[in-house]
Protein backbone atom coordinates (compact mmCIF):
# COMPACT_ATOMS: atom_id res chain seq x y z
CA UNK A 1 0.00 0.00 0.00
CA UNK A 2 1.24 3.55 -0.67
CA UNK A 3 0.72 4.72 3.25
CA UNK A 4 3.33 2.23 3.81
CA UNK A 5 6.05 2.73 1.04
CA UNK A 6 8.85 3.89 3.29
CA UNK A 7 8.38 0.51 4.62
CA UNK A 8 10.49 -0.95 1.77
CA UNK A 9 13.55 0.44 3.58
CA UNK A 10 14.89 -2.41 5.56
CA UNK A 11 16.99 0.11 8.33
CA UNK A 12 13.46 1.96 8.63
CA UNK A 13 10.98 -0.97 8.46
CA UNK A 14 13.49 -2.52 11.48
CA UNK A 15 13.13 0.71 13.09
CA UNK A 16 9.44 0.83 12.83
CA UNK A 17 8.86 -2.20 14.40
CA UNK A 18 10.96 -2.07 16.99
CA UNK A 19 9.80 1.64 18.17
CA UNK A 20 5.51 -0.46 17.59
CA UNK A 21 6.82 -2.15 20.65
CA UNK A 22 9.12 0.40 23.29
CA UNK A 23 6.54 2.65 22.56
CA UNK A 24 3.66 1.16 24.13
CA UNK A 25 5.94 -0.13 26.87
CA UNK A 26 6.71 3.70 27.33
CA UNK A 27 3.22 5.04 27.89
CA UNK A 28 2.43 2.11 30.14
CA UNK A 29 5.72 3.21 32.42
CA UNK A 30 4.13 6.67 32.31
CA UNK A 31 0.72 5.80 32.92
CA UNK A 32 1.94 3.49 35.74
CA UNK A 33 3.92 6.29 36.97
CA UNK A 34 1.15 8.54 37.31
CA UNK A 35 -1.26 6.04 38.79
CA UNK A 36 1.64 4.95 41.84
CA UNK A 37 2.60 8.83 42.55
CA UNK A 38 -0.81 10.13 42.87
CA UNK A 39 -2.15 6.50 45.10
CA UNK A 40 1.05 7.00 47.54
CA UNK A 41 0.93 11.12 47.92
CA UNK A 42 -2.86 11.91 46.77
CA UNK A 43 -0.95 14.99 45.47
CA UNK A 44 -1.67 16.89 42.29
CA UNK A 45 1.23 18.71 42.82
CA UNK A 46 3.54 15.95 43.08
CA UNK A 47 1.85 14.60 39.77
CA UNK A 48 2.58 17.45 38.02
CA UNK A 49 6.37 17.54 39.30
CA UNK A 50 6.69 14.28 38.29
CA UNK A 51 5.70 15.15 34.58
CA UNK A 52 7.60 18.42 34.31
CA UNK A 53 10.96 16.92 35.14
CA UNK A 54 10.63 14.24 32.28
CA UNK A 55 9.65 17.34 29.97
CA UNK A 56 11.57 20.39 30.74
CA UNK A 57 15.16 18.85 30.04
CA UNK A 58 14.53 19.18 26.48
CA UNK A 59 13.91 22.70 26.43
CA UNK A 60 17.73 23.22 27.78
CA UNK A 61 19.44 20.67 26.54
CA UNK A 62 18.08 20.13 23.41
CA UNK A 63 20.62 22.64 21.32
CA UNK A 64 23.94 21.01 22.90
CA UNK A 65 22.34 17.71 22.28
CA UNK A 66 22.00 18.79 18.55
CA UNK A 67 25.67 20.14 18.40
CA UNK A 68 26.53 16.78 19.99
CA UNK A 69 24.77 14.51 17.66
CA UNK A 70 26.04 15.86 14.63
CA UNK A 71 29.40 15.36 15.68
CA UNK A 72 29.08 12.04 16.25
CA UNK A 73 28.10 8.49 14.81
CA UNK A 74 24.35 9.13 15.24
CA UNK A 75 23.65 5.49 14.84
CA UNK A 76 26.00 4.14 17.64
CA UNK A 77 24.80 7.37 19.87
CA UNK A 78 21.55 5.56 19.28
CA UNK A 79 21.89 2.56 20.61
CA UNK A 80 23.31 4.24 23.81
CA UNK A 81 20.67 5.94 24.69
CA UNK A 82 18.63 3.22 24.07
CA UNK A 83 20.81 1.05 26.16
CA UNK A 84 20.68 3.76 29.34
CA UNK A 85 16.94 4.03 28.62
CA UNK A 86 16.63 0.58 29.32
CA UNK A 87 18.94 0.47 32.41
CA UNK A 88 16.43 3.12 33.59
CA UNK A 89 13.49 1.42 33.21
CA UNK A 90 14.80 -1.51 34.91
CA UNK A 91 16.03 0.93 37.80
CA UNK A 92 12.57 1.90 38.63
CA UNK A 93 11.43 -1.55 38.03
CA UNK A 94 13.47 -2.90 40.56
CA UNK A 95 12.44 -0.19 43.21
CA UNK A 96 8.72 -1.12 42.63
CA UNK A 97 9.18 -4.63 42.56
CA UNK A 98 10.97 -4.66 45.65
CA UNK A 99 8.31 -1.95 47.20
CA UNK A 100 10.84 0.57 47.41
CA UNK A 101 8.17 3.12 47.14
CA UNK A 102 10.51 6.48 47.23
CA UNK A 103 8.80 9.30 45.64
CA UNK A 104 12.27 12.00 45.51
CA UNK A 105 13.71 8.73 43.65
CA UNK A 106 10.70 8.50 41.22
CA UNK A 107 11.37 11.77 40.64
CA UNK A 108 15.05 11.47 39.84
CA UNK A 109 14.72 8.83 37.57
CA UNK A 110 12.25 10.75 35.42
CA UNK A 111 14.52 13.85 35.39
CA UNK A 112 17.28 10.77 34.28
CA UNK A 113 14.74 9.50 31.26
CA UNK A 114 14.19 13.34 30.29
CA UNK A 115 17.63 14.04 29.87
CA UNK A 116 17.91 10.35 28.06
CA UNK A 117 15.18 11.73 25.82
CA UNK A 118 16.43 15.07 24.92
CA UNK A 119 19.63 13.28 23.24
CA UNK A 120 17.68 9.93 22.24
CA UNK A 121 14.73 11.79 20.24
CA UNK A 122 17.45 14.45 18.33
CA UNK A 123 19.27 11.52 17.72
CA UNK A 124 16.45 9.29 15.93
CA UNK A 125 14.75 12.16 13.88
CA UNK A 126 18.28 12.94 12.48
CA UNK A 127 18.85 9.46 11.71
CA UNK A 128 15.51 8.93 9.92
CA UNK A 129 16.91 10.30 6.75
CA UNK A 130 19.99 8.14 6.73
CA UNK A 131 17.28 4.92 7.43
CA UNK A 132 15.29 5.49 4.14
CA UNK A 133 16.41 4.37 0.82
CA UNK A 134 14.19 6.49 -1.76
CA UNK A 135 14.57 10.00 -0.10
CA UNK A 136 10.91 11.31 -1.30
CA UNK A 137 10.11 8.52 0.91
CA UNK A 138 10.81 10.63 4.41
CA UNK A 139 7.63 12.74 4.83
CA UNK A 140 6.03 9.00 4.69
CA UNK A 141 8.25 7.68 7.47
CA UNK A 142 7.82 10.78 9.20
CA UNK A 143 4.18 10.32 9.14
CA UNK A 144 4.23 6.48 10.12
CA UNK A 145 6.78 7.01 12.89
CA UNK A 146 4.00 9.41 13.98
CA UNK A 147 1.15 6.93 13.59
CA UNK A 148 3.22 4.14 15.63
CA UNK A 149 3.30 7.11 18.43
CA UNK A 150 -0.29 8.36 18.31
CA UNK A 151 -1.40 4.62 18.20
CA UNK A 152 1.11 3.69 21.56
CA UNK A 153 -0.71 6.86 23.40
CA UNK A 154 -3.96 4.50 22.82
CA UNK A 155 -2.82 1.26 22.99
CA UNK A 156 -0.37 2.06 26.34
CA UNK A 157 -2.19 3.69 28.27
CA UNK A 158 -5.30 1.23 27.85
CA UNK A 159 -3.07 -1.69 28.07
CA UNK A 160 -1.71 -0.04 31.08
CA UNK A 161 -5.14 0.45 33.04
CA UNK A 162 -5.70 -3.78 32.41
CA UNK A 163 -2.88 -4.49 33.88
CA UNK A 164 -2.79 -2.29 36.48
CA UNK A 165 -5.99 -3.89 37.58
CA UNK A 166 -5.01 -7.47 36.94
CA UNK A 167 -1.44 -7.58 37.87
CA UNK A 168 -0.53 -4.47 38.99
CA UNK A 169 2.08 -1.66 39.02
CA UNK A 170 5.33 -3.48 39.14
CA UNK A 171 4.53 -5.45 35.57
CA UNK A 172 3.73 -2.39 34.31
CA UNK A 173 7.57 -1.49 35.17
CA UNK A 174 8.76 -4.73 34.07
CA UNK A 175 6.97 -4.61 30.76
CA UNK A 176 8.70 -1.26 29.79
CA UNK A 177 11.89 -2.63 30.93
CA UNK A 178 11.44 -5.79 29.08
CA UNK A 179 9.85 -3.47 25.68
CA UNK A 180 13.65 -2.56 24.95
CA UNK A 181 14.95 -5.89 24.41
CA UNK A 182 13.21 -5.76 20.42
CA UNK A 183 14.30 -2.09 19.83
CA UNK A 184 18.14 -3.16 20.78
CA UNK A 185 17.63 -6.41 18.99
CA UNK A 186 16.17 -4.31 15.73
CA UNK A 187 18.86 -1.44 16.05
CA UNK A 188 21.47 -4.19 15.66
CA UNK A 189 20.09 -5.73 12.45
CA UNK A 190 20.33 -2.76 10.81
CA UNK A 191 23.12 -2.44 8.19
CA UNK A 192 23.42 1.33 8.16
CA UNK A 193 26.00 3.56 5.49
CA UNK A 194 26.67 6.39 7.46
CA UNK A 195 29.51 9.22 6.28
CA UNK A 196 31.96 9.00 7.80
CA UNK A 197 32.42 11.85 11.00
CA UNK A 198 34.97 14.11 10.54
CA UNK A 199 36.35 15.64 13.63
CA UNK A 200 35.77 18.86 14.33
CA UNK A 201 39.08 20.70 15.63
CA UNK A 202 36.04 23.50 16.90
CA UNK A 203 34.66 23.62 20.05
CA UNK A 204 30.85 22.02 20.66
CA UNK A 205 29.82 25.29 21.69
CA UNK A 206 31.21 27.62 18.50
CA UNK A 207 28.96 24.64 16.63
CA UNK A 208 26.38 25.51 19.15
CA UNK A 209 26.47 29.00 18.38
CA UNK A 210 26.54 28.26 14.35
CA UNK A 211 23.74 26.03 14.80
CA UNK A 212 22.05 28.90 16.42
CA UNK A 213 22.67 31.28 13.34
CA UNK A 214 22.14 28.71 10.77
CA UNK A 215 18.61 28.50 12.29
CA UNK A 216 18.36 32.26 13.15
CA UNK A 217 19.27 33.46 9.87
CA UNK A 218 16.68 31.03 7.72
CA UNK A 219 13.91 33.12 7.61
CA UNK A 220 11.47 29.57 7.00
CA UNK A 221 12.59 28.21 9.45
CA UNK A 222 12.79 30.23 12.39
CA UNK A 223 9.17 31.15 11.37
CA UNK A 224 8.03 28.07 11.84
CA UNK A 225 10.41 27.41 14.69
CA UNK A 226 8.55 30.47 16.87
CA UNK A 227 5.12 29.00 15.36
CA UNK A 228 5.39 25.91 16.70
CA UNK A 229 7.17 27.40 19.92
CA UNK A 230 3.55 29.59 20.61
CA UNK A 231 1.33 26.66 19.82
CA UNK A 232 3.21 24.65 22.12
CA UNK A 233 3.50 26.86 25.21
CA UNK A 234 -0.16 28.65 25.10
CA UNK A 235 -2.00 25.85 22.72
CA UNK A 236 -1.55 22.31 23.26
CA UNK A 237 -0.91 22.71 26.81
CA UNK A 238 -4.55 22.99 26.75
CA UNK A 239 -5.17 18.80 27.72
CA UNK A 240 -3.48 19.81 31.45
CA UNK A 241 -7.12 20.25 31.81
CA UNK A 242 -9.06 17.46 30.13
CA UNK A 243 -9.47 15.77 33.64
CA UNK A 244 -11.31 18.63 34.99
CA UNK A 245 -13.61 18.59 31.60
CA UNK A 246 -14.45 14.87 32.32
CA UNK A 247 -14.96 15.12 36.42
CA UNK A 248 -16.26 18.26 36.98
CA UNK A 249 -17.68 19.60 33.90
CA UNK A 250 -19.46 16.48 32.72
CA UNK A 251 -19.63 14.84 36.25
CA UNK A 252 -17.50 11.38 34.83
CA UNK A 253 -15.03 9.03 35.92
CA UNK A 254 -11.86 7.98 34.89
CA UNK A 255 -13.28 6.13 31.75
CA UNK A 256 -14.77 9.92 30.66
CA UNK A 257 -11.35 11.23 30.64
CA UNK A 258 -10.18 8.09 28.80
CA UNK A 259 -12.56 9.45 26.11
CA UNK A 260 -11.01 12.18 25.88
CA UNK A 261 -7.41 10.93 25.44
CA UNK A 262 -9.03 8.22 22.74
CA UNK A 263 -10.32 11.15 20.72
CA UNK A 264 -7.50 13.11 20.03
CA UNK A 265 -5.28 10.40 19.65
CA UNK A 266 -8.10 9.21 17.02
CA UNK A 267 -7.81 12.78 15.96
CA UNK A 268 -3.86 12.06 15.50
CA UNK A 269 -3.73 9.08 14.01
CA UNK A 270 -5.93 9.90 11.03
CA UNK A 271 -4.32 13.15 10.28
CA UNK A 272 -1.05 11.13 10.58
CA UNK A 273 -2.17 8.86 7.77
CA UNK A 274 -3.24 11.62 5.60
CA UNK A 275 0.39 13.35 6.01
CA UNK A 276 1.95 9.55 5.28
CA UNK A 277 -0.29 9.67 1.67
CA UNK A 278 0.84 12.63 0.47
CA UNK A 279 3.56 12.80 -2.45
CA UNK A 280 6.13 15.02 -3.01
CA UNK A 281 5.01 18.65 -4.85
CA UNK A 282 2.43 19.18 -2.14
CA UNK A 283 2.25 22.72 -0.64
CA UNK A 284 2.82 22.02 3.21
CA UNK A 285 2.60 25.79 4.39
CA UNK A 286 -1.07 25.63 2.86
CA UNK A 287 -1.42 22.39 5.26
CA UNK A 288 -0.02 23.88 8.10
CA UNK A 289 -1.80 26.96 7.90
CA UNK A 290 -5.20 24.86 7.88
CA UNK A 291 -4.03 22.35 10.48
CA UNK A 292 -3.75 25.11 13.03
CA UNK A 293 -6.81 27.05 12.53
CA UNK A 294 -8.66 23.76 12.84
CA UNK A 295 -6.69 23.12 16.02
CA UNK A 296 -7.76 26.62 17.27
CA UNK A 297 -11.14 26.49 16.17
CA UNK A 298 -11.83 23.08 17.71
CA UNK A 299 -10.65 24.17 20.90
CA UNK A 300 -12.83 27.58 20.92
CA UNK A 301 -15.41 25.10 19.98
CA UNK A 302 -14.75 22.49 22.45
CA UNK A 303 -14.47 25.44 26.15
CA UNK A 304 -18.54 25.37 25.45
CA UNK A 305 -19.29 22.48 24.23
CA UNK A 306 -22.24 21.06 26.45
CA UNK A 307 -22.85 17.67 25.18
CA UNK A 308 -20.64 15.30 25.92
CA UNK A 309 -20.34 13.42 22.23
CA UNK A 310 -19.93 16.73 20.85
CA UNK A 311 -17.19 17.58 22.91
CA UNK A 312 -15.70 14.87 22.05
CA UNK A 313 -15.98 15.49 18.14
CA UNK A 314 -13.96 18.40 18.93
CA UNK A 315 -11.49 16.72 20.94
CA UNK A 316 -10.95 14.53 17.94
CA UNK A 317 -10.61 17.32 15.75
CA UNK A 318 -8.27 18.94 17.80
CA UNK A 319 -5.78 15.86 17.06
CA UNK A 320 -6.37 16.30 13.26
CA UNK A 321 -5.06 19.68 13.85
CA UNK A 322 -2.26 19.24 16.36
CA UNK A 323 -0.56 16.33 14.67
CA UNK A 324 -0.78 17.50 10.96
CA UNK A 325 0.94 21.03 12.29
CA UNK A 326 3.45 19.67 14.35
CA UNK A 327 4.31 16.95 11.39
CA UNK A 328 4.21 19.64 8.61
CA UNK A 329 6.75 21.43 10.64
CA UNK A 330 9.08 18.25 11.23
CA UNK A 331 8.52 17.14 7.47
CA UNK A 332 9.79 20.75 6.38
CA UNK A 333 12.62 20.97 8.59
CA UNK A 334 14.09 16.94 7.99
CA UNK A 335 13.92 17.69 4.03
CA UNK A 336 15.48 21.20 3.80
CA UNK A 337 17.73 21.49 6.74
CA UNK A 338 21.30 21.01 5.18
CA UNK A 339 23.02 17.29 6.93
CA UNK A 340 25.84 19.09 8.60
CA UNK A 341 23.33 21.26 10.24
CA UNK A 342 20.02 18.39 10.65
CA UNK A 343 20.31 17.65 13.90
CA UNK A 344 21.04 21.00 15.36
CA UNK A 345 18.14 21.90 13.52
CA UNK A 346 16.07 18.92 14.72
CA UNK A 347 17.33 20.18 18.29
CA UNK A 348 15.36 23.57 18.24
CA UNK A 349 11.95 21.46 16.46
CA UNK A 350 12.18 19.12 19.80
CA UNK A 351 12.96 22.16 22.38
CA UNK A 352 10.13 24.05 20.35
CA UNK A 353 7.76 21.59 20.81
CA UNK A 354 8.37 19.06 24.23
CA UNK A 355 10.59 21.81 25.65
CA UNK A 356 7.61 24.43 25.92
CA UNK A 357 4.45 22.00 26.76
CA UNK A 358 5.29 21.51 30.67
CA UNK A 359 5.95 25.21 30.62
CA UNK A 360 2.68 26.02 28.89
CA UNK A 361 1.09 23.17 31.13
CA UNK A 362 1.93 25.08 34.43
CA UNK A 363 1.18 28.78 32.44
CA UNK A 364 -2.28 26.79 31.51
CA UNK A 365 -3.13 25.67 34.84
CA UNK A 366 -2.60 29.13 36.78
CA UNK A 367 -5.04 30.59 34.52
CA UNK A 368 -7.37 27.98 34.73
CA UNK A 369 -7.12 28.67 38.52
CA UNK A 370 -8.50 32.14 37.84
CA UNK A 371 -11.00 32.30 34.92
CA UNK A 372 -11.72 28.55 34.91
CA UNK A 373 -10.89 25.86 32.51
CA UNK A 374 -13.72 26.85 29.86
CA UNK A 375 -12.57 30.26 29.41
CA UNK A 376 -8.58 28.96 29.47
CA UNK A 377 -9.27 26.30 26.78
CA UNK A 378 -11.24 28.99 24.66
CA UNK A 379 -8.01 31.13 25.28
CA UNK A 380 -5.79 28.50 24.13
CA UNK A 381 -8.09 28.44 20.76
CA UNK A 382 -8.33 31.95 20.38
CA UNK A 383 -4.33 32.22 20.62
CA UNK A 384 -3.61 29.68 17.94
CA UNK A 385 -6.03 31.39 15.44
CA UNK A 386 -4.32 34.70 15.98
CA UNK A 387 -0.61 33.02 15.76
CA UNK A 388 -1.74 31.27 12.74
CA UNK A 389 -3.15 34.52 11.30
CA UNK A 390 0.34 36.62 12.26
CA UNK A 391 2.35 33.78 11.01
CA UNK A 392 0.77 34.05 7.46
CA UNK A 393 0.85 38.03 7.14
CA UNK A 394 4.83 37.69 7.88
CA UNK A 395 5.26 35.20 5.09
CA UNK A 396 3.16 37.47 3.03
CA UNK A 397 5.56 40.37 3.88
CA UNK A 398 8.35 38.14 3.63
CA UNK A 399 8.24 36.20 0.56
CA UNK A 400 5.83 34.70 -1.73
CA UNK A 401 4.12 31.29 -1.24
CA UNK A 402 6.37 28.71 -1.79
CA UNK A 403 6.03 24.83 -2.10
CA UNK A 404 8.05 23.80 0.78
CA UNK A 405 7.49 19.77 0.62
CA UNK A 406 10.28 19.54 -2.69
CA UNK A 407 9.57 17.08 -5.78
CA UNK A 408 11.69 14.05 -5.62
CA UNK A 409 15.18 15.02 -6.65
CA UNK A 410 15.29 18.16 -5.05
CA UNK A 411 14.51 17.42 -1.06
CA UNK A 412 18.42 17.89 0.33
CA UNK A 413 20.56 19.76 -1.71
CA UNK A 414 23.30 22.17 0.10
CA UNK A 415 21.46 25.27 -2.34
CA UNK A 416 18.54 26.36 -0.50
CA UNK A 417 17.13 28.27 -3.77
CA UNK A 418 17.38 24.86 -5.56
CA UNK A 419 15.43 23.23 -2.97
CA UNK A 420 12.86 25.45 -3.24
CA UNK A 421 12.06 25.39 -6.99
Amino acid sequence: MDVFRSLKSRNFRLFFYGQSISLIGTWMQKTAVCWLVYRLTNSALLLGVVSFVSLIPALFLSPYAGSYIDRHNRYRLMIITQVISMVQAGALALMILLRYYNIPGIIFLSLVQGVINAFDVTCRQSLMMEMVEQKEDLPNAIALNSTVANFARIAGPALAGIVLSTFGEDICFAGNFLSYVPVLISLFMMKMDLPVIVKSERSIWAELREGWQYISHDKDLSSLLLMLTASSLLVMPFNTLMPVFAKDIFNGSARTFSWFESAAGVGSIAAAIYMAQLKAGKDLVKILITASLIFGLSLVLLAYAGWLPLALVFMMLSGVGMMAQTSAINTYIQTHAIPAMRARAISYYIMAYQGMIPIGSLLTGMLAQWIGPRATVCIAGLTGIVATIVFVQHRRKTQPAVTIFPPAGKMMTNDRNSARA
